[in-house]
């Protein structure tokens, strides 16, 4: 195992700049996601740690060993890719051991390693079978087998569970947790699905345009996003926005006005006289009202009409159009609403979170 740090990192292709300023110490043992939409420069991260893209400038430190110039077979990390990479015409044994086999290890010591990993990811009724023989999930566990059993310093994964389906996604994500527990090998692993980085990390990074948004807990990113695009990206469903200014300042109390006249007072006060604010809430922290249920105090209000109604099982997703615009909320599902329904949508204040319009940074 080892610690990954990266110093001012940069990549540009041409003056397309791909990472940017990317500033990380990763600890050893621990598992880092990278998360972010298409194109933000998480896969170019990861491949500059592998040593598959060069580096324009920066340092990346494995071991507090710079690794820039190391050859990529010498940096003693394992990669798995989204696509599994399997060799087609090699059993499941062979694919495992090939990277044994190619340092010329002790057969004996090999087929120690390869039995260990089968073990370990339940593939010793699968070792005689081929690639083509294999589902999705059995690919991707052999792909994992084959980066395990070499005991690297870092594991690499490159969204390796986009090509699945979402039951199968969800086993494997459990999965992955228990070998990262049981292994404790430190682990950077790419994707674009929240849910993944949620679940997995130990810490999330979340990227946009090549730049760092920001790196904390599942918890602190969901609980404390530092802008708007953090707040929009992590939570399922997304964070709804209502625009709004500043109108008055009394006490250790503002008064934010909002496009319909509506008046929220906040228990802030390090705002500024005119200043435009986007208030963020949550799809579940909307409280649903209907048949004129008694509102509570210190509250915001607002008369919307349901347009679309998503059941999920356990809960129903509701999306709204009130003066103030479309709002999505969530709902038990065993409360029974239908399209075109008004219902009252109540936002307590200290569910709301509170951004700059400018900066889009949290306030």
């Amino acid at each position: 195992m080892a610690n990954v740090e990266f110093e001012k990192l940069f990549k540009n292709y041409g003056d397309v700049k791909a990472v940017q300023n990317f500033n990380l110490n990763i600890q050893d043992g621990e598992f880092i996601v990278l998360v972010g939409p298409s194109g933000c420069g998480k896969s170019t991260t990861l491949r500059m740690i592998a040593g598959l893209e060069d580096i324009t400038s920066g340092l990346i430190y494995i071991d507090k060993k710079v690794v820039n110039k190391v050859h990529p077979k010498n940096r003693d990390i394992a990669m798995v890719f989204q696509n599994y990479a399997l060799y087609p015409h090699l059993s499941v044994q062979d694919n495992i051991s090939f990277g044994l086999r190619a340092q010329k290890l002790p057969k004996l010591e090999v087929k120690e390693r390869v039995l260990e990993a089968a073990d370990t990811l339940g593939l010793q009724e699968l070792l005689a079978r081929r690639p083509g023989e294999l589902s999705g999930g059995q690919k991707q566990r052999v792909a994992m087998g084959r980066a395990i059993v070499r005991n690297p310093k870092v594991f690499l994964f490159d969204e390796p569970l986009s090509n699945l389906d979402a039951k199968l996604r969800h086993k494997m994500r459990a999965e992955m947790k228990k070998l990262h527990k049981k292994v404790g090998t430190t682990t950077i692993y790419v994707t674009h699905d929240q849910i993944e980085a949620m679940t997995l990390a130990d810490r999330i990074v979340i990227m946009k345009d090549g730049l760092i948004e920001q790196v904390g807990t599942p918890n602190e990113v969901y609980k404390k996003p530092n802008n708007v695009f953090v707040a929009s990206f992590i939570g399922t469903p997304a964070m709804n926005f209502i625009e709004g200014e500043v109108t008055n300042i009394s006490n250790s109390r503002s008064y934010i006005t909002l496009k319909d006249r509506t008046v929220l007072e906040i228990n802030k006060n390090n705002f500024k006289n005119g200043q435009k604010i986007i208030l963020g809430v949550r799809p579940e922290d909307i409280n649903v009202k209907i048949n004129k249920e008694k509102l509570d105090k210190d509250t915001i209000n607002l008369n919307a009409e349901i347009s679309v109604i998503e059941p999920m099982g356990h809960e129903t997703v509701i999306i709204c159009e009130s003066k103030l615009g479309e709002l999505t909320g969530k709902v038990e599902s065993n409360i029974k609403l239908k399209e075109n329904m008004v219902v009252n949508l109540n936002i307590r204040q200290d569910q709301v979170y509170c951004f700059d319009k400018n900066s889009e940074k949290r306030i």
